[in-house]
């Protein structure tokens, strides 16, 4: 699995683009610069199977509604941050405006789903309390999960913002733990790191 990240916005957001086999890919997180982003994947020749979201704040999706125009695939986003996400509650003025919603199809992401897109299967771990509806995308097939704003290197998600809960970001800590220690994390911000990393230092 080939894996690319691209910083954008005004909080440098890591998005990341995934593939296993041309031109199929994932794109996670496209949270600003969507012309950076689709620069990015012509001239890699790849096309986005679908677009993952972690979490839905303005800075880790305010680029999918123009990237998915210009590059057609199907949203996947957990029903507890869709509610609110592309509404006004989700800005961050003057940096973020309120995200567009995507024209296309959002597929609801739920725990313990199992999928495969562009030839890499996946399984998603519900992990609310950064934001309700916070998810981390698993490929056990290749030791490596996208944890979005819920674990970083040296650190974890807030929980001060709407929407969020230590008492959650715990448990769903917890849950993370238990990976195995080879895991290679992919955080929202920052460098990447691993799980075993995380439990000695973190």
């Amino acid at each position: 699995m080939h894996i690319e990240c691209i910083s954008v916005g005004e909080f440098q957001a890591n998005c990341f683009v995934i593939w296993a086999k041309k031109p199929e890919a994932i794109v996670i997180d496209p949270g600003a610069e969507p012309d950076i982003i689709a620069q990015f994947l012509g001239e890699h020749s790849l096309q986005p199977s679908i677009y993952l979201l972690t979490h839905g704040h303005c800075d880790h999706l305010s680029a999918v509604a123009d990237i998915s125009r210009l590059l057609p695939a199907p949203v996947g986003m957990h029903k507890e941050d869709v509610s609110w996400a592309f509404s006004e509650d989700n800005q961050m003025p003057p940096l973020y405006g309120i995200p567009s919603k995507p024209d296309v199809m959002i597929r609801d992401i739920a725990e313990g789903s199992n999928y495969v897109e562009a030839g890499m299967e996946y399984r998603v771990i519900h992990t609310p309390g950064h934001t309700p509806g916070s998810v981390c995308y698993y490929f056990p097939n290749h030791n490596a999960i996208f944890t979005g704003d819920t674990l970083f290197a040296g650190s974890v998600g807030r929980t001060d913002l709407s929407g969020g809960n230590s008492r959650k970001l715990q448990a769903s800590l917890e849950r993370l733990a238990k990976l195995p220690g080879e895991t290679r994390v992919y955080p929202g911000h920052g460098p990447d790191t691993t799980i075993a990393q995380e439990k000695k230092t973190n």
